[in-house]
């Protein structure tokens, strides 16, 4: 019997209630050679073989009190119901699977578990987003092979700011930007509206509405009072970029592909079209004539080049996303840079899911072979095998709904 309904009552908290559980996502690194997040050397299973036979999810551990706002805990609420509905898969895999809160107790209950690999769903701790970045310590301290990003690479995607100076310095183009800690902070004299503001440490595009786009400094000034008088945070403040938005997600597992994708409004009577947080959180129709935005296949050379050297910049691993905005004189520039981006199938409607699975068609049960077998440090012929391993399918779809789940975003 799967650990996967055992684990899943083991509620660590006290009560037998796991439903109010936040959601995650998670990545790792392809080398042979091993690396931060407990990659190895590899293994001599045979072909057919999986290279595990106990796996652990780790997910945010989520109560409403943890977080200032009901937007926020929106983007972690469904946390349990996302591991279980992955667990499942993984067990379709032939994989044993134990459900594990990010609590008090997660040491212990790893402990007791003894998983092979760890998949790290978790995107905070006690409502903190940047809390999480704690885990992969942890998970190292461990020696537990774990998918998703190490401790630095999750410690930079929780500083906006950081994020962009690195990009800004590798010669990645981003908007001009600016950090404020107060809401009197002298405006640098360099920066143009609109203005679009956003939380510095929190995702899931949390804030990201009309209000967040200023077009005069009084109305910046009333919005960075707000956001940093109710999140307690610094702010990162930038130049509104009209134009059309890239989605970038790369993947690693045996070879490194990235996957792009033009998000593709509808929003006629919309002054600035961006996707707010509404649009990725919100109830979905299935009718395609009322969604907010779907997702068309890209292709771009400098683009992807542009992502390999992002991804290498900020210390990703097995999986990141990138959000990119390119104006009407032909030029990218990063907006937000996401590790451990939603983790999931198109089912929990994530990015990953709609992209990769939908608009490329790639098998998510193919998603997972290949992020195993990077984590372990394996190939295809010593890991889980699948039909798609050196050549994934791209299908005709040519269109994918808006993310409810869209996670770490903006």
């Amino acid at each position: 019997m799967s650990d996967l309904n055992l684990t899943s009552n083991n509620n660590t908290s006290g009560n037998n209630s796991y439903g109010h559980e936040s959601p995650s996502e998670s990545s790792g690194n392809g080398a042979s050679n091993g690396n931060g997040n407990g990659n190895g050397n590899g293994n001599s299973n045979g072909h057919k073989n999986p290279p595990v036979q106990k796996a652990a999810i780790i997910y945010s551990y989520v109560k409403r009190e943890f977080f200032p706002t009901e937007a926020q805990y929106i983007t972690e609420a469904s946390a349990y119901e996302d591991a279980v509905f992955i667990g499942k898969e993984l067990e379709k895999l032939g994989i044993e699977v134990a459900l594990i809160p990010a609590n008090d107790n997660i040491i212990q209950e790893l402990s007791s578990h003894h998983p092979e690999v760890v998949f790290n769903l978790v995107d905070s701790i006690k409502g903190n987003e940047y809390l999480s970045a704690t885990i992969p310590g942890i998970l190292d301290m461990m020696d537990l092979p774990f998918t998703g990003s190490g401790l630095l690479g999750l410690a930079l995607c929780y500083n906006k700011f950081l994020v962009k100076k690195l990009l800004q310095t590798a010669g990645i183009p981003v908007p001009n930007f600016q950090l404020f800690h107060s809401s009197s902070d002298k405006l640098n004299i360099d920066m143009r509206f609109p203005l679009i503001s956003k939380l510095n440490e929190i995702h899931g595009a949390v804030e990201i509405n009309k209000d967040a786009v200023s077009e005069n400094e009084k109305q910046l000034r009333d919005r960075l009072s707000f956001l940093i008088k109710t999140y307690d945070q610094p702010v990162l403040v930038e130049e509104f970029i009209a134009g059309r938005e890239i989605t970038a997600y790369i993947l690693q597992g045996n070879f490194t592909k990235i996957y792009l994708a033009e998000k593709v409004f509808n929003k006629p009577d919309e002054k600035y079209v961006f996707a707010t947080f509404d649009d990725q959180w919100g109830e979905s129709s299935s009718d395609k004539s009322t969604w907010p935005y779907t997702y068309a296949k890209y292709d771009d050379t400098l683009l992807k080049d542009y992502v390999r050297k992002a991804f290498d910049i900020t210390d990703m691993l097995d999986y990141a996303k990138f959000d990119v905005r390119l104006d009407a004189s032909g030029r990218y520039y990063f907006i937000d840079s996401n590790a451990n981006p939603a983790f999931g199938p198109k089912e929990l409607n994530t990015s990953m899911g709609l992209i990769i699975q939908e608009l490329y068609g790639v098998p998510f049960s193919e998603i997972l072979r290949r992020l195993i077998n990077n984590t372990l440090g394996v190939n295809s012929e010593s890991g889980i095998s699948g039909t798609n391993e050196s050549q994934p399918n791209e299908s005709q779809s040519s269109e994918g709904s808006p993310e409810a789940h869209e996670g770490l975003s903006s």
